[in-house]
């Protein structure tokens, strides 16, 4: 019989299924061992999908999300928790009451609400629960652009956007933010420049500080899975002891080099080499 390993840092995501292992806790899975830890993990929906696109979902309900987190808990000590897809009030209650009453640190909130294809993963009552009951149990979200904007309802077009939304964000109970630039969209100027000298950034605010992730823009299709994997990767930087902003700029270092080196799998939207 195998024992656990009482240095071991166990990392828990409730996140959704993705069938085709780019996203979802299979690349939280992933993710978490790449940084030495150890992987538990509770599906929140179903959905059926590949790189081209989310074709469907079939959620679980508050009953099941408990009964595989509550015995996963009650075995394991929990260093840190990564949600992702949360379908429903009933799941998001559910998760933000088994946080509560456990008393579960270093949690990372992946406000995940809309599939790069456009398939709507959340309703609209869905998200006022996440905001009010994840935002103030959480040591950072991370929302992209488009989550940002349906989240904090301000259109982001510039720098000074990103600013606003992460500050109304803040507002609303989340204490620290990262939106992530990918979506940012791209100045006349920019577009005279070659993708190689462009600059991918990233906006870290705790609190009232402002810390600005910057790293080589890379020209590709190859995203699938992007925030489920940063949001995984700040999770188990966490759990290890590091500090927000280092955990940060360690995760964002672990995706570029991911979709620099993706293997270009499918006919869509190529998962990461994770």
């Amino acid at each position: 019989m195998t024992m656990q390993n009482p240095e071991s840092k166990i990392c828990l995501t409730i996140a959704g299924l993705d069938p085709s292992g780019g996203a979802g806790v299979i690349a939280d899975i992933k993710t978490f061992s790449a940084f030495g830890c150890f992987a538990a993990a509770a599906v929140s929906s179903i959905t059926f999908q590949n790189t081209t696109g989310v074709f469907g979902a079939v959620h679980q309900t508050a009953e099941t999300i408990r009964g595989q987190v509550e015995p996963v808990i009650r075995d394991y000590s929990i260093a840190a928790v990564k949600t992702g897809m949360l379908p429903t009030h009933e799941v998001i209650e559910e998760t933000a009451r088994l946080i509560k009453e456990n008393g579960l640190k270093n949690i990372v909130i992946d406000p995940v609400v809309r599939s790069t294809s456009g398939f709507n993963l959340i309703d609209e009552a869905a998200l006022r629960s996440l905001i009010e009951l994840l935002f103030p149990l959480s040591d950072v979200i991370t929302p992209n652009i488009p989550e940002a904007e349906r989240i904090s309802g301000i259109k982001i077009k510039t720098a000074e956007d990103i600013e606003k939304a992460a500050r109304t964000m803040q507002s609303m109970g989340a204490g620290n933010v990262l939106i992530k630039g990918g979506h940012l969209p791209i100045s006349n100027s920019d577009k005279d420049t070659a993708s190689s000298e462009r600059t991918a950034r990233d906006y870290l605010f705790i609190g009232n500080e402002l810390h600005v992730l910057e790293d080589d823009f890379i020209e590709t299709t190859a995203t699938h899975g992007t925030g489920c994997t940063l949001s995984s990767a700040i999770a188990a930087n966490l759990a290890l002891g590091r500090s927000l902003d280092e955990a940060v700029r360690l995760s964002k270092d672990f995706v570029t080099r991911a979709i620099r080196t993706a293997l270009n799998l499918g006919h869509g939207n190529s998962p990461i080499n994770i």
